[in-house]
C-alpha cells in the first residue's frame, strides 16, 4: 500500500515530527518502538488512531541524549557501536542527508552496518527498513501535503531515517565467533535446524554471547537478484509461519526473527543489486540468532484463523490491542498473506501459508499483553 493514499492528512510526517524529539532508548537500552508502529498503523489505514497511540506510549519516550563528540569521515570507525555516541551519530547522518540523496548515502552505509544487524536486538535494522518504507513512496512530508521542515532543513522521512541509521550505528553489535554449520535446502528447514542456545537466562546481549554454531544462509535458487528477493520472501514467510507454532518461547523477542528480515527485504529496493546477496546472508544470520536465543525446546500445534477474518480485520485488532511488537508482526504478517494469496485466513485461493501468517498475528496479540 503507498502510504501516501492511506495518510492524506500528513499523519504521519507530524508524528514523526512529534518522535524525533525522544532518543532511539530508554532504560539505557530499551528500544523506542513508536516511529516504526505508528508508520505501521498509517500505512494500514488507522492513522485517525495514531495521536492517541502516542499519547498512550509517552511514558516509554526519553528525551533524545546530548551530543558528545561529532561522527567525521575520518573517524567513524573509532565511533561504530558506541551507545554513548547516539546522538553524535544521528547528527552526522542528518547532515549526509541533508547533503546527498537518501538512496547515495544508505548504499554507502548499509554494507558498513550489515556485520551488526543484531545491534540493539535488531531494531536498528528494522527502523531503517520501516523509514526507507515510507522514501520509496516518494514523500518527504511535501507529497503528503506537510511541507514542514527540522532543524536541519529536511523533511521528516529523511529525519527518520537519520534517526534509524545513527540507532544502527551506535548500537553496531557483530555476533562473535561462530561456526558454520551446513545450509538447510530451505529457510523453514533451516530455522528448525537452528541449535537453541543452553541456557534460556538474561538479555539479548547474554544470549548472543553463547550462541557458538548456526546453519548457513539457504541458497537463493540462482544467481539472478531476483532469486535473492525470492529466498528472502521465503525466509519472512518462514520465520511469520513459525512464531505461530513458537511464539511461546517468548511472544515479544521471536517477534523481531520475522520483522528483521523483512525490514531488509523492504529495503531492497533502494539498494544497488550488488548488496542483496549480502543482505540476505546477514537477514538470514539476524533471524537464526533470534531463534537460537529465544526458540522453546517444542513446538505447539498451529491454529487457523478464523475463516472469513481478513488482513484487514487482523491489523484492525492489531491497532486495538496496542502492543507495538503485535502491530509490528501483523504487519509483517500482512505482507506474507498477500504474497500467498489467502488474506482471508483459509487456503481457497492461495495457499496454507497466508491462513498461518494470519494465525501467527493472532497468537501475538493472544501472548502479549494489550495496552489499556
Amino acid at each position: 500500500m503507498d502510504i501516501r493514499r492511506s495518510d492524506s492528512s500528513g499523519t504521519l510526517d507530524e508524528a514523526l515530527q512529534r518522535l524525533h524529539l525522544s532518543g532511539p532508548e530508554r532504560g539505557g537500552w530499551l528500544s523506542n518502538h513508536a516511529p516504526m508502529a505508528v508508520e505501521a498503523l498509517v500505512r494500514h489505514g488507522q492513522a485517525p488512531a495514531v495521536h492517541r497511540w502516542i499519547d498512550r506510549y509517552r511514558d516509554k519516550l526519553d528525551d533524545m541524549p546530548p551530543p558528545s563528540s561529532p561522527v567525521t569521515d575520518a573517524g567513524w570507525q573509532d565511533a561504530l557501536g558506541d551507545p554513548g555516541r547516539l546522538a553524535d551519530w544521528t547528527v552526522y547522518f542528518a547532515h549526509a542527508l541533508r547533503d546527498r540523496h537518501w538512496q547515495e548515502v544508505l548504499a554507502e552505509w548499509w554494507p558498513r552496518l550489515l556485520p551488526g544487524i543484531s545491534a540493539a536486538a535488531t531494531h536498528g535494522v528494522i527502523r531503517v527498513g520501516h523509514a526507507v518504507r515510507t522514501l520509496l513512496d516518494g514523500a518527504d512530508g511535501a507529497d503528503s501535503g506537510n511541507s514542514a521542515t527540522d532543524m536541519h532543513g529536511q523533511g521528516p522521512r529523511r529525519t527518520e531515517l537519520a534517526h534509524a541509521l545513527g540507532y544502527w550505528a551506535a548500537r553496531h553489535q557483530p555476533l562473535p565467533g561462530v561456526s558454520v554449520l551446513p545450509a538447510a535446502s530451505s529457510p523453514a528447514d533451516g530455522l528448525a535446524a537452528v541449535p537453541r542456545i543452553g541456557s534460556q537466562d538474561g538479555g539479548i546481549r547474554e544470549r548472543l554471547a553463547q550462541i557458538t554454531e548456526l546453519p548457513g544462509a539457504p541458497s537463493p535458487e540462482g544467481p539472478d537478484p531476483e532469486h535473492v528477493r525470492a529466498r528472502l520472501k521465503d525466509l519472512v514467510r518462514a520465520a511469520t509461519v513459525r512464531y505461530a507454532t513458537h511464539a511461546h518461547g517468548s511472544p515479544v523477542m521471536l517477534v523481531h526473527a520475522a520483522t528483521a528480515p523483512n525490514a531488509v527485504l523492504r529495503t531492497l529496493p533502494a539498494l544497488p543489486p550488488e548488496l542483496w546477496q549480502p543482505s540476505l546472508d546477514a537477514a538470514w544470520s539476524a533471524a537464526a540468532a533470534v531463534t537460537a536465543a529465544y526458540t522453546p525446546a517444542a513446538g505447539e500445534p498451529p491454529v487457523q484463523a478464523p475463516r472469513g477474518l481478513t488482513a484487514q480485520d487482523v491489523f484492525e485488532r492489531a491497532a486495538a490491542h496496542g502492543d507495538e511488537h503485535a502491530v509490528k508482526l501483523t504487519d509483517t504478517a500482512v505482507d506474507v498473506a498477500a504474497w500467498d494469496g489467502a488474506a482471508d485466513g483459509t487456503p481457497d485461493g492461495g495457499t496454507p501459508t497466508g491462513g498461518l501468517a494470519m494465525a501467527a498475528a493472532l497468537r501475538s496479540m493472544a501472548l502479549i499483553d494489550p495496552v489499556t
